[in-house]
């Protein structure tokens, strides 16, 4: 087949998939929004979407524990309307629930002693934006603080409600979505500012994280990923890198030489993932995503700084260090992943950890102060792309047989683990403060890669590559794993198998539990000294994508999860699409899951029996 057919045959898969688819630091001078920190400290709350700013997942709550969590029962649904894709989960504030869903991005407040809707904001969004969304239109949630609730819009407008009346108070514009810049992340509230990044990487955007102010939406930074060190807010000298085993200064024009020509103007490195706050180090840490395009061909060199992890400084947006995980990225091995901030004992030695489970199969640990790399180890034993990561030079040892670029252009390269979805996407894992264990949502899949060349054209998909997915060979057959992981070791602890993978967010509590959904709709706690050990299981009414989440109302605790399959794992059911190529490859890959669920979109809540 010549190659502008594969081209267009490619871009035509992509174009119907997407048509559809598509605890805290010491305190300094500058001390983190007192309301944000206020309502976090009430265990009552659901304040963030990780529950707080360290991104561990870990609630004190334990009224419903190992002991009794069997007896749980349905307390309450909630239906959004909405039959796409449900991540993220619902914030809880001082009585008051407030959901979102995907687009048209809805946001409900419900009053939780009544479940009435106090009020209901529906933006008008225009639908032009859906095809402009890769992996179907999903939303990953709300953020809170002084009395205001922060919405970031598909059409990527941020928007601020008044958490009373849901009336706009402001809106602003963080990127045109005609060009493919369009918002699926959840903004998060660090001091008195808003923080929120950009999609798009399929279609050549180039990412960047924007900080605006709470109370007048004015932009006070915003950083590139890529690009001349200003736009990055990089300091040559200052900001740092890991390079020769050790903290070094990241030079001048550290992302320039590392491109093509002008090749970063289109360059990718988005922002769409989970955002930390270490207060003590006035310290936001995040993840950048691919290079565009997936054929790595047509972009020569590290393509520095996507596939990445950052420390801004909040106030100014200044990088303090940057790591690049996967230098000339030739899979697709999205480095937006959450970022989980614990204080453990790395080798014996107490450290101020970053704990970073990536797409590409390796779960880092690194020094949040500095940017040391710790630990660099896979989390999957399927992972084989790379042999190890060099601790030295921080780069991981490609396998010759799974390198798309060495392999080159219209060569299928069959067999990478893991898949372009990686071993963990999206879905957040917890930290249990007690075990000092990482309770990780994994993927159990690999695929077959064949990169050809494409054009840019602005505002079209960018992409360049054919995949098809599976389940990892000579393993137990389906496609995911529930683990814990030793960050200060790099070990799995405990492993429990699922037939499909787990996309959803995890949650761990002060009552021995740790709870998870599966995409065929099943919320289960475990035992969290035994994950092998099921305590509760239950069928919702449809896949679950979404991240469990708890809180206490009136002295009785519910434990809750969004169902609605989508995402890129559920894209075929989201969007209708048949070809096993179509959704990139993930149609084919998860075809069984439509015998286990159906579209769907709702809030189930859970609690003991009266």
């Amino acid at each position: 087949m010549k190659k502008t057919a594969r081209a267009n045959r490619s871009k035509s898969r992509w174009l119907v998939g997407s048509a559809g688819l598509a605890l805290l630091g010491v305190p300094v001078l500058g001390h983190a929004n007192a309301d944000v920190e206020k309502n976090i400290a009430n265990p009552n709350n659901w304040a963030m979407q990780a529950g707080d700013m360290y991104n561990q997942r870990y609630s004190k709550l334990k009224q419903i524990n190992k002991g009794n969590v069997g007896k749980m029962q349905v307390a309450w649904t909630f239906s959004t309307g909405v039959l796409r894709g449900h991540e993220g989960s619902p914030l809880v504030i001082d009585g008051t629930m407030f959901l979102h869903s995907p687009f048209p991005n809805k946001v409900f407040a419900i009053d939780l002693e009544t479940q009435k809707i106090k009020w209901k904001y529906e933006p008008k969004q225009d639908p032009a934006v859906i095809p402009q969304m890769c992996c179907d239109t999903v939303n990953r949630g709300l953020a809170y603080a002084e009395g205001k609730v922060f919405l970031q819009q598909a059409d990527s407008n941020l928007v601020a409600l008044d958490a009373k009346s849901g009336k706009v108070i402001w809106s602003v514009k963080n990127g045109d979505p005609k060009l493919g810049a369009v918002n699926t992340n959840a903004p998060h509230v660090f001091k008195d500012k808003v923080i929120t990044g950009i999609s798009g990487g399929e279609w050549g955007v180039r990412g960047f994280l924007a900080a605006y102010d709470i109370n007048s939406g004015k932009q006070v930074w915003k950083g590139y990923s890529v690009g001349p060190d200003s736009e990055m807010l990089i300091d040559p000298d200052k900001t740092t890198t890991w390079a020769d085993g050790k903290v070094t200064p990241v030079g001048r024009d550290s992302s320039l030489k590392t491109w093509q020509g002008d090749q970063w103007k289109i360059g990718g490195g988005t922002t769409w993932g989970w955002y930390s706050y270490d207060k003590g180090l006035n310290a936001v840490f995040y993840g950048t995503g691919n290079p565009s395009t997936w054929n790595p061909a047509q972009r020569p060199g590290d393509n520095k700084w996507t596939m990445s992890i950052w420390s801004r400084d909040v106030d100014s947006g200044k990088v303090n260090w940057v790591y690049q995980m996967t230098p000339y990225d030739e899979w697709d091995f999205d480095g937006i992943n959450e970022m989980i901030l614990a204080d453990i004992n790395v080798k014996g030695k107490p450290t101020k950890a970053l704990v970073h489970f990536d797409r590409n199969g390796f779960a880092y640990t690194m020094d949040r102060t500095n940017g040391a790399l710790l630990v660099a180890e896979k989390y999957d034993p399927k992972v084989n792309w790379a042999t190890h990561v060099d601790m030295k030079s921080g780069r991981p040892q490609v396998v010759k047989q799974y390198s798309t670029a060495q392999n080159g252009p219209d060569v299928n390269t069959k067999g990478i683990c893991p898949a372009a979805l990686g071993s963990k996407d999206q879905q957040p894992a917890s930290f249990d403060p007690e075990t000092k264990l990482f309770y990780v949502p994994t993927n159990h899949v690999c695929m077959d890669y064949e990169p050809f060349k494409v054009e840019y054209t602005a505002g079209q998909p960018y992409v360049g590559a054919t995949l098809s997915m599976f389940p990892a060979p000579g393993s137990h057959g389906g496609m995911g794993n529930y683990i814990t992981w030793d960050a200060g070791t790099g070990k799995i602890v405990q492993s429990k198998a699922e037939k499909f993978s787990v996309w959803s967010g995890s949650l761990n509590t002060a009552g021995g539990l740790s709870c998870y959904g599966t995409l065929e709709g099943y919320l289960k706690c475990v035992d969290k000294n035994d994950i092998k050990k099921e305590l509760f299981k239950f069928k919702t009414p449809s896949g679950i994508i979404g991240n469990v989440f708890t809180y206490e109302h009136k002295g009785k605790q519910y434990l809750g999860v969004f169902s609605g399959i989508g995402g890129w794992a559920g894209i075929g059911m989201a969007a209708g699409l048949e070809k096993d190529q179509d959704g990139l490859g993930a149609v084919g890959g998860y075809k069984e899951l439509s015998q286990y669920t159906e579209l769907g979109g709702s809030l189930t809540v859970f609690a003991l029996p009266n």
